[in-house]
């Protein structure tokens, strides 16, 4: 009874997690599957060092056990050639070969590199124009922008499968991080800044997204459904928000970056043209002076220039563009 009751409790936890999607290691997304892949690539190079290690820990500790009379001991053994070459090559490949798979898969999975392929095998369509996507993280919640339609969303992000999106993402006010396991790895947003993110979405879907980096109480509720559709099924959606008749100004901005929790979807049939380039460079309310200008004005007169894109490893705004900054995490 006692053997039957240990075999129950060993599959307890592969019962617990029966009814789990593990998303990072089975994503719907061609970028989030290849970071699954390095990381189920690199535990694998890892775990041939870690496994023989523990397996050996236990053979010679049951083998030379004191009770044990008939193992070998030579208490004046202080060294094998063998042996040393054993401890430290292996190691050293697994080192290389971990190290080349990062440097390799993090180059590849690059948030600001553009798609060049959408599938294994499938490269991107040159006459397919990407979808432009601009994030803006509130509290607590999510805006979208999407210029080629002229709409905007709050809490509900969609896209055609199989089309390359290209995000751009800054914030209102502090520091968040843009998560859709299904997608792509993490992409923090900053105040001042912008960060990019090019991915794309496989299979037509319902997929959670939310924020990965604690931002105040409201935290827990800044969760937003990211749908991958068909071209149709996405046309629709795009009909539907324009059918909305709401206006995204000034006014309706004001209200909506105020703190709030567990916001519902909405949805804008227009925005201010230049709405999201005035929340990157902080000038949404009158009279305020916009970081880029102000950057290009003291570029101008030989002044450096000071603020958060200012800071190293930021890079600096050309003439009057976006500041930006390359602020980017691989999901684990």
């Amino acid at each position: 009874m006692s053997l039957k009751l240990l075999r129950g409790l060993s599959l307890l936890p592969l019962a617990l997690l029966g009814g789990c999607h593990l998303v990072l290691l089975d994503p719907a997304g061609d970028v989030a599957r290849q970071q699954s892949d390095i990381m189920i690539v690199t535990t694998l190079i890892t775990a041939a060092i870690i496994v023989p290690v523990l397996i050996a820990i236990g053979v010679i500790a049951w083998r030379y056990r004191a009770s044990n009379q008939r193992a070998h001991y030579d208490g004046h053994w202080d060294h094998s050639p063998q042996l040393e070459l054993l401890v430290w090559a292996a190691p050293l490949l697994i080192i290389i070969a971990v190290g080349a798979m990062s440097w390799i898969g993090t180059h590849m999975t690059d948030p600001y590199r553009p798609l060049d392929r959408i599938a294994p095998g499938a490269k991107v369509d040159a006459a397919v124009q990407p979808l432009d996507v601009d994030v803006v993280s509130l509290r607590w919640k999510w805006l979208f922008f999407y210029p080629q339609y002229g709409i905007a969303t709050v809490n509900e992000l969609a896209a055609p499968v199989d089309r390359p999106i290209h995000f751009r993402l800054t914030s209102s006010d502090m520091m968040d991080a843009f998560f859709v396991p299904d997608l792509a790895g993490m992409i923090y947003t900053m105040p001042g800044m912008q960060t990019k993110l090019h991915a794309v979405i496989n299979a037509p879907g319902k997929y959670q997204g939310m924020s990965a980096n604690y931002s105040g109480a409201g935290f827990t509720d800044m969760r937003f459904w990211f749908y991958g559709m068909d071209e149709a099924h996405f046309q629709q959606w795009v009909a539907r928000a324009r059918a909305s008749g709401t206006q995204l100004d000034r006014g309706a901005y004001d209200q909506l970056q105020q703190p709030s929790r567990a916001d519902p979807v909405r949805y804008y049939a227009a925005f201010m043209p230049d709405l999201y380039s005035r929340i990157l460079n902080r000038c949404v309310d009158p009279g305020q002076v916009c970081l880029d200008q102000q950057m290009a004005r003291d570029a101008h007169h030989g002044m450096p220039t000071t603020g958060m894109s200012a800071m190293p490893g930021m890079a600096m705004p050309a003439a009057a563009p976006q500041p930006d900054a390359a602020a980017s995490a691989v999901a684990p």
